[in-house]
């Protein structure tokens, strides 16, 4: 008799089987018999042998009944090395490969699960094997629990009549080939090209797949989470950094409300930072849901790019004591309305659909560009839309979306523990929301392999601000009014000013297996929530004003009242206009040059990048208007401040492997003052005039740059 071993389906009834308590099943094998199928063989064995023996000793027919007990013996045997088997070649228990496996039984399991018709340890000996053994499993399953006759069984059968697979036959067990073989751990495939530079995409346009997340926790109620996140540090070095912050700003910035002037002092400013505020990290959610239409998901991710500390223990030490703030928190529902249609809801905080589709690669993210012409945003939302995909060899979709907005300004209050508390509110005094939408195309503009869709965008935004004074902070008219309450009693009960935000956008990525190109134009008014505009917002216009006094607006913002034509009135203010955007190019250059794509020299990448900021100028200086502190009720028109921002950069990027990347960037930026000396329009015989513009490395000058280098490593999860 050949050692060889034969183990049936256990739907089917068992053979004799022959003794190979020396053999093992080969991990080529198709069939793998559930751990709990083998226990029970076990104990079967285990107490039919007893059973047999003592029959066997009561009916004198001992050698028959010893046979029989030698033949359920060795099925032990043959179990306990199936047991073994199943051990080497799945790695795990049934829970663990549960877990990770791919259902594949089709439409017909789930519901007979779901609706108590099959047990969970019968669902899980279900999931064993090919498509076609567990079609043939389930059915003769459910024909044993009555559910189907015999008709009905060979006709479900019949489509699967062609030559038995693997997993229907017998499992052969040869100790000749199996004591010599040992399991290997398996390696991931080593990739077959080198994909190309891919655009930075925080709004997605696919749907999110059904059951699309891997888990690395899955909580009891069923909710799946898979983390994220970025470890990253870097070394800068700034030639000139005169704010004194760890990232890049525009310069010119008046050192308090009522001075226009700019001074560095006797150098030009140098720093240096060792940064890792840097640090992010995030967790994508899936929600289980009955119906295969809906797709729940969801993110929360923070970084601590936030407040440094003011707590007591923490006061010497707050440079390294950067706190934990929030990014991203949003949950989404996904409705899948037709095969080429899909609806969708999002809600929570996220990126904001005007001018955050395309953003550059650059290694520098605590201030992405921030004023110099990046535009970006995230803000709490409520957001719709629609991806229709008609299909085609270009993989053609339009994504239509609309949203409202939390209206924000980023307008600093006078009193910071109001900010601190509560956060700027001129937006929410406007009572209404912001409105934003964007209208996405997106295309396979090349299909060489690892090269991305192609998108073409419009966004845009519009919203409302309003500044509240109340009745006792208008202020007095000292001078050339008929009394001094003149303004008070033309607004007893206080004012309210609003000034409206609008902007649009148009936007272009076009990725291709060489160069992917990177393009955004934005124009806009009061646009410093979005980092541009040469972060200013509003001013107070006086043309057409004699006399100018200051009252204040509930958070402390200033608010001028003056005689126009005579008439006491509150100076309306405007919202400054600004233009800008960027170009930028990623070269794959590993894939340029036919680097191995399993190779340490497969991850190189170059960035170029140009962006510019423009502010019109007769706004920007117009926004530097002070009243005079020697005599009262005067006040200049116009003053200098920058209405001009530009940045070069050129990053270097070297991906070692898939956890850890490299980067270097120098980058040039430069900030240009709106022409023209400060001048008092005072009417009274002793004019004051200020000539000049900022002070940089001790001089008048009216442009700063800064030559920045930056080495970064990027560690990620």
């Amino acid at each position: 008799m050949s050692p060889t071993t034969t183990i049936l389906n256990p739907t089917r009834v068992p053979a004799p089987v022959a003794d190979t308590h020396t053999a093992l099943i080969t991990c080529t094998d198709v069939f793998r018999v559930p751990p709990e199928i083998i226990l029970i063989l076990l104990l079967l064995g285990f107490f039919s042998t007893v059973v047999l023996q003592g029959h066997g000793r009561h009916t004198g027919g001992l050698a028959e009944h010893e046979a029989q007990t030698a033949v359920w013996w060795r099925r032990c045997r043959a179990a306990y090395a199936v047991v073994r088997h199943n051990s080497r070649c799945n790695g795990g228990s049934t829970f663990d490969r549960a877990r990770t496996s791919r259902n594949i039984l089709g439409p017909t399991a789930s519901p007979a699960r779901t609706k108590g018709v099959i047990t969970a340890d019968e669902a899980r000996f279900l999931g064993v094997g090919t498509a076609a053994d567990q079609r043939d499993k389930l059915v003769l399953l459910l024909k044993e629990k009555g559910l189907l006759s015999s008709a009905e069984v060979d006709e479900l059968r019949a489509p699967a009549a062609t030559p038995a697979t693997p997993a229907l036959q017998p499992a052969t067990l040869t100790a000749a080939q199996t004591v010599s073989q040992k399991s290997e751990p398996s390696k991931p495939a080593a990739p077959k090209f080198i994909p190309a530079v891919a655009p930075l995409r925080v709004l997605q346009v696919d749907p999110p797949k059904r059951d699309g997340l891997i888990p690395d926790l899955k909580i009891g109620t069923g909710a799946r989470i898979k983390l994220y996140g970025i470890i990253k540090a870097s070394s800068i070095y700034d030639s000139s950094s005169p704010n004194g912050t760890d990232m890049p700003l525009p310069a010119f910035i008046p050192n308090n409300a009522n001075s226009p002037t700019f001074d560095t002092g006797p150098t030009a400013g140098r720093e240096y930072h060792v940064k890792a505020r840097f640090a992010r990290i995030g967790a994508n959610f899936e929600w289980p849901d009955v119906s295969e239409r809906w797709t729940l998901t969801g993110r929360l991710e923070f970084d601590f790019e936030g407040n440094f500390t003011r707590a007591l223990n923490r006061n010497i030490s707050t440079i390294r004591s950067s706190q934990a703030s929030i990014r991203l928190a949003w949950g989404r529902v996904d409705y899948k309305a037709t095969e080429h249609t899909s609806w969708y809801a999002l809600f929570g905080q996220d990126w904001t659909p005007f001018g955050s589709s395309t953003l550059p690669n650059l290694i520098e993210t605590t201030g992405m560009g921030l004023g110099f012409g990046t535009l970006y945003e995230r803000a709490p939302q409520m957001r719709t839309g629609v991806v229709f995909n008609p299909g085609g060899e270009r993989k053609l979709t339009f994504n239509p979306e609309f949203a409202i907005v939390m209206p924000a300004f980023g307008l600093t209050p006078t009193n910071v523990a109001d900010q601190l508390g509560f956060g700027e509110r001129q937006g929410a005094d406007s009572g209404r929301p912001e409105i934003q939408g964007r209208f996405v195309t997106q295309w396979q503009l090349d299909r060489a392999q690892g090269v991305a869709p192609a998108q073409f965008i419009v966004s845009f935004v519009q919203g409302r601000r309003t500044a509240v004074v109340r009745a006792a902070d208008v202020p007095l008219c000292a001078v050339g009014c008929a009394t001094p309450n003149d303004f008070r009693i033309r607004y007893p009960q206080g004012v309210e000013i609003d000034t409206s935000r609008w902007g649009y956008t148009g936007e272009l990525q076009l990725p291709t297996r060489f160069v992917t190109v990177l393009f955004k134009y934005w124009n806009g008014a009061d646009l410093r929530w979005y980092f541009v505009g040469n972060l200013l917002s509003n001013y107070n216009d006086v043309t057409g004003f004699t006399n100018a006094f200051a009252g204040s607006a509930i958070d402390g913002s200033p608010v001028w009242f003056g005689l126009q034509n005579g008439v006491p009135s509150v100076v309306p203010q405007r919202a400054v206009r600004a233009q800008g955007g960027f170009v930028d190019l990623g070269f794959p250059l590993s894939r340029i040059l036919g680097a191995d794509p399993a190779g340490r020299n497969a991850g190189w990448q170059l960035y170029l990048h140009y962006a510019y900021d423009q502010a019109k100028a007769s706004d920007a200086r117009r926004t530097a208007a002070a009243l005079s502190t020697i005599t009262p009720g005067t006040f200049t028109s116009f003053g200098n401040r920058g209405n001009k921002n530009d940045v070069g950069a050129a990053t270097l990027l070297w991906k070692m492997n898939t956890f850890l990347t490299f980067g270097y960037e120098q980058s040039y930026y430069r900030t240009r003052l709106a022409g023209g000396a400060v001048h008092w329009e005072l009417r009274d015989p002793d004019p004051i005039i200020i000539t000049g513009w900022g002070a940089w490395m001790g001089k008048q000058a009216r442009s700063w740059h800064d030559l920045r280098s930056e080495f970064s490593t990027i560690f990620t999860f």
